[in-house]
């Protein structure tokens, strides 16, 4: 079985990592779509996890919030 993304495809993670102009205006589009899906869909998907899994919540802030 193939992997899923997380928040960013491998195509948006090349757009980030590119020079604003190499990548002309799609890096902010791209920007501003991750911003979305950390505001909406993120935000459900942590309410969610507090609600019904609570582990995996924890999980997920071990990874966000590690110093690595």
């Amino acid at each position: 079985m193939g992997r899923t993304r997380a928040l960013l495809t491998e195509k948006e993670r090349e757009w980030l990592a590119s020079d604003a102009t190499e990548a002309g205006s799609r890096k902010y589009q791209v920007i501003s779509e991750v911003r979305n899906r950390i505001n909406d869909e993120l935000s459900e998907d942590i309410e969610t996890l507090a609600e019904h899994h609570p582990e995996l919540l924890s999980e997920l802030r071990d990874v966000a919030c590690s110093d690595d």
